[in-house]
């Protein structure tokens, strides 16, 4: 039985990772086992573990769910100096998404569900949880 999951983003530098991460996230981490090593939980059952190390190429995205895209794109490109990225939407996919990267060449993203009564399903699960 599975029932938890963790996901881990190496950066070159935990302090500036960390601040890059804390802005991202709009949080301090949930939990720092020990040097080097930074986790969110972003959402019940579900880490985010930022650590000291080599990036590793060509993984990812990890994408996030949020309830406006747009507005992330315009505050993450404002405060994290990352550059223009494009949204994406396909008529068979039921949500926009984005991908970007970090500093260290991570991909990361978000996703937005485009049905309003699912999205609010979504939200109110994941706050429930």
């Amino acid at each position: 039985m599975m029932y938890e999951m963790t996901v881990q983003i190496r950066v070159t530098d935990i302090e500036k990772g960390q601040a890059w991460y804390q802005s991202l996230l709009r949080r301090e981490p949930d939990f720092i086992p020990h040097e080097g090593f930074a986790e969110w939980e972003l959402i019940p059952g579900c880490w985010l573990q930022v650590a000291e190390g080599v990036p590793a190429a060509g993984c990812g995205p990890l994408r996030v769910g949020i309830e406006n895209l747009e507005a992330e794109r315009e505050r993450v490109m404002s405060e994290l100096q990352v550059d223009w990225f494009e949204i994406y939407q396909r008529e068979e996919v039921p949500v926009k998404w984005a991908t970007f990267e970090d500093p260290w060449g991570n991909r990361v993203g978000f996703f937005e569900y485009l049905d309003q009564a699912e999205k609010a399903e979504k939200i109110a699960q994941s706050r429930k949880a």
